[in-house]
């Protein structure tokens, strides 16, 4: 199939079906005429790919990770490292929130300290 009919197959721009492809993530053969073809497991592939995004993750974790994927969830089979990787992105996301969590405490202070001297 074209971009085209993976595009609408999938729900995902042309344009970042080849940044996909560009980032390693999709491997289409090519036809006699230079086109991208993609086959059937390529609509599983992207669908994986955005699974996996919308998880936080990066296109380079992600690129590890696909081998190891199973189902449009996915799942994964346990490759070597798989759970370092997946654990260290928990960790990130971990840390991010309790900054997230700080700056709001912060922010509720401020908030507060300023409507006292309001009133």
């Amino acid at each position: 199939m074209l971009i085209g009919e993976l595009s609408r197959r999938t729900g995902v721009h042309a344009h970042q079906l080849r940044y996909y492809e560009a980032q390693g993530l999709l491997e289409p053969g090519r036809g006699s005429n230079g086109y991208r073809d993609y086959d059937d497991a390529d609509v599983l592939t992207v669908q994986q790919i955005r699974n996996l995004l919308e998880a936080g993750l990066s296109t380079q974790e992600i690129a590890y990770m696909l081998p190891c994927a199973i189902g449009a969830a996915p799942h994964f089979y346990s490759c070597p490292e798989l759970l370092d990787v997946l654990r260290q992105r928990l960790r990130g996301l971990d840390d991010n929130i309790d900054t997230l969590v700080r700056s709001r405490d912060v922010l509720h202070d401020f908030i507060d300290a300023t409507e006292r001297r309001a009133a």
